[in-house]
């Protein structure tokens, strides 16, 4: 049976997964040359394309600029990337926002930031991903380029900024659930592959091919080792804040059940003597205010970026 338009606009549809996302060769070259520039400094860019069914299509990027502390970050930012969007639909170039992309070094990207600039772009746009390039990989022989995005369950929590044992153990969340990695796939025009046929040498051995067999990734190796000591320490301190919650906890169960019990004997003595017993529950009392549980996202986030470490040390 044909429906009319009103009936179709009207139809919620559900959108598929995101399975892939879809990057042109260009916007590759561009986001590791800004990145690579700028090492070991931070970076970030704006990445442009289309949202196609279960595909992200990236089909241009611009990166932002380095900012100075003394200029004016969020009303700055906000003005280039409204510039450059309208520069950009001026020459007829896909202008419409799919995310961001920004350099990491040595594999460290898990940082409430990042979260926090997640839950920006989902408020404006409803599939969004965050590609991270890794320069210092790259200089090792790796195309360290990630897609990521943060799964439904973990947004949901974060909204009601609840992360506690117990709200974890009921979503069923763990430290592996917070991120979601997308998988890149390249994608160039025939022209271009055409030209890169054309380009490419006679010879199978080149010089490029004798420097893969340069064994340098001791430095690489002690730096990842470092910051995985580093991550412990952070740890460590994470849980020094539990259990000293913990121990605030049984004492204040202790001065409670002491509290009580002279309540209770004072209630004994006062129902002898023909007098109404007092109650046992006083929530003016400081005892009894509960006490706040600390945050586990910082665990997590710590804990992620000790297990990216620990992979990248195998590799």
């Amino acid at each position: 049976m044909a429906r009319s338009f009103l009936q179709v606009a009207a139809t919620e549809e559900v959108a598929p997964p995101l399975r892939v996302v879809q990057i042109e060769g260009l916007v590759v070259l561009k986001i590791i040359k800004h990145c690579k520039e700028f090492s070991p400094s931070l970076v970030t860019g704006q990445l442009l394309g289309l949202d196609v069914g279960s595909v992200l299509e990236i089909t241009n990027c611009f990166p932002f600029p380095i900012r100075e502390e003394d200029e004016e970050i969020e009303a700055d930012g906000a003005n280039y990337q409204l510039e450059m969007m309208r520069c950009l639909r001026e020459v007829n170039v896909d202008n419409n926002t799919v995310g961001w992309y920004q350099s990491m070094l040595f594999g460290c990207f898990q940082t409430v930031e990042l979260i926090e600039t997640f839950m920006n772009y989902q408020e404006n746009i409803k599939r969004c991903v965050c590609i991270i390039y890794d320069p210092s990989r790259a200089n090792q022989g790796a195309l360290a380029l990630k897609a990521l995005k943060l799964s439904d369950s973990f947004m949901d929590l974060y909204r009601n900024n609840n992360f506690t044992g117990e709200k974890l153990r009921e979503k069923n969340l763990s430290w592996v659930d917070i991120f979601e990695e997308i998988p890149i796939k390249v994608s160039n025009s025939a022209l271009i592959s055409a030209f890169m046929t054309e380009l490419e040498a006679d010879t199978p051995v080149t010089q490029c091919d004798y420097d893969r067999l340069q064994l340098s990734t001791s430095p690489y190796l002690e730096r990842n080792v470092e910051f995985l000591i580093e991550c412990m320490d952070d740890l460590s301190g994470e849980q020094q804040k539990f259990q000293y919650h913990y121990r605030n906890l049984s004492r204040q169960q202790a001065q409670q059940q002491a509290w009580l019990q002279k309540r209770r004997s004072e209630n004994m003595t006062r129902k002898a003597a023909g007098e109404e017993p007092l109650p046992e529950e006083d929530p003016s009392n400081a005892i009894f205010k509960p006490i706040p549980e600390p945050s586990r996202l910082g665990s997590f986030l710590i804990t992620n970026q000790m297990a990216n470490y620990c992979n990248q040390i195998n590799g």
